[in-house]
């Protein structure tokens, strides 16, 4: 079982992954994978560390699945936490190239919303 470990910043509640150094980014791909239960404890105190220092709020591992050679969530939640608004692909970190690969919407669906 894979997981990341995934928090928002308190300044703006924006959403960060824990990267290998132990840092945050806001980028998904950038986020380290930890594959045992130790691993994750030890990143799940280097997050309250942060919390303590009043830089994150509810750091918290989820897991992740290996798909078409790219990590990505598993629970459709995180999924949306990771990529922003499903509304429009033009909003959040979809926009920005940071949402996780593949994203949430299949590659032959036209970028517009169904009523």
């Amino acid at each position: 079982m894979s997981q990341i470990v995934t928090a928002n910043r308190l300044a703006d509640g924006v959403v960060l992954f824990m990267d290998e150094a132990g840092g945050w980014s806001e980028d998904f791909a950038k986020a380290a994978i930890y594959s045992d239960a130790p691993a994750i404890a030890a990143a799940l105190a280097r997050g309250a560390e942060a919390v303590a220092a009043s830089l994150l709020v509810d750091p918290y591992g989820i897991e992740v699945e290996l798909r078409n050679g790219h990590y990505t969530p598993k629970a459709l939640r995180e999924a949306i936490r990771a990529s922003g608004p499903t509304v429009r692909r033009d909003l959040g970190k979809q926009a920005e190239g940071l949402a996780p690969i593949p994203a949430l919407q299949a590659p032959t669906e036209a970028s517009h919303v169904s009523l």
